[in-house]
């Protein structure tokens, strides 16, 4: 019965993010009815493509799978990632407050794209340099966090989160030094800083798909053991979960899905740390439903979130800053209730 109940909810999500993506395509400056747009798409599919006589203007087909459905698609994959990270922070600290950036990913993404720009790079290795750097930079955070926390080859989850506050100063600090020597860049970086699904490159996209794919999967097969976790480490290990190794696998492919994404987007807040709250009033706090589910309601939050940052005015604003005005007051709601109870 209750596995039925999950395969309904997850099948109500998953039709929800379709008619999400499909209605969010249909908006933008450029007035493209449903039927062309659904024409457009379908053309394009290996086996149902032969069946669509090919009616749609050639703008309005570029218009939809070179500017509106690839950021679907990133939105979609950013958002999945950034939910599902959350899901596995949280459950491993046990804190309602934790998010993908708490270990200090997010502002050594940052720093590695500000080199990027500082160093002039920002078009070089075929339009790759700044995601790379970013990614780079992410990666090497994460290596130092670890290894200020490692202590006799374990990483006892206080230290680690003391060990990402003072990276993440570090760097920032840092960071701010690079800003005030920008200059005409400064303006990119702050963009991007804030947030962006613009740079929605198909070849960028399949990249982080795979990466995203691989790290899901692989922190979806332990979510028994994040149920145990919910339990405290001294429980999880009588129950017999490798606590040591398996918080080093979920803590590692968390960290590299949201450096993954954050490296094309910039910095994308809230949604990791709202959307697993969320998902948990549906379906409950057990992790073989909570992660699937996540990873759709992630999606179809950062879709609609981008769609009214590109649409609410003449000019895009970051999608940063769209997430942080959706999420802010549910934020302010979690810290009321904690207080309720007791912090």
């Amino acid at each position: 019965m209750r596995r039925k109940r999950w395969f309904l909810t997850l099948a109500i999500l998953l039709f929800i993010l379709i008619m999400v993506s499909i209605f969010c395509t249909l908006i933008g400056p450029a007035q493209i009815s449903l039927l062309s747009t659904l024409k457009i798409i379908i053309h394009k599919l290996p086996l149902l493509g032969k069946v669509i006589t090919p009616s749609f203007l050639r703008i309005e087909e570029t218009i939809i799978l070179k500017v509106r459905l690839p950021r679907i698609l990133l939105g979609a994959i950013v958002g999945a990632a950034l939910a599902v990270a959350g899901v596995v922070f949280q459950g491993l600290l046990r804190n309602p407050l934790a998010d993908p950036y708490l270990l200090g990913v997010s502002s050594g993404a940052a720093l590695g794209a500000s080199l990027s720009l500082l160093l002039g790079l920002g078009g070089r290795l075929l339009g790759f340099s700044l995601p790379l750097f970013a990614f780079l930079g992410a990666l090497l955070s994460l290596i130092l966090v670890y290894n200020l926390a490692r202590k006799d080859g374990k990483i006892p989850l206080v230290t680690l989160i003391l060990a990402g506050i003072i990276v993440s100063t570090f760097l920032s600090a840092v960071l701010m030094l690079i800003m005030s020597l920008a200059g005409r860049d400064l303006h990119n970086l702050i963009f991007w800083l804030m947030g962006t699904l613009s740079e929605g490159d198909l070849s960028l996209i399949k990249i982080i798909l795979l990466c995203v794919i691989v790290g899901i999967t692989i922190i979806f097969f332990f979510a028994r053991e994040l149920n145990a976790f919910s339990l405290g480490e001294e429980e999880a290990q009588h129950l017999g979960v490798e606590v040591e190794k398996v918080k080093k696998i979920l803590l590692v492919f968390a960290s590299l899905i949201t450096a993954a994404v954050v490296s094309i987007t910039g910095l994308i807040g809230f949604v990791g740390l709202v959307v697993p709250h969320i998902t948990r009033i549906i379906v409950g706090p057990d992790h073989r439903i909570l992660i699937p589910a996540s990873l759709l309601m992630g999606s179809i939050l950062l879709i609609i979130a981008d769609t009214l940052a590109r649409s609410l005015t003449s000019f895009e604003i970051p999608v940063g800053i769209v997430t942080a005005l959706l999420g802010g007051p549910f934020f302010l709601y979690l810290l009321r209730k904690r207080k309720e109870v007791g912090w």
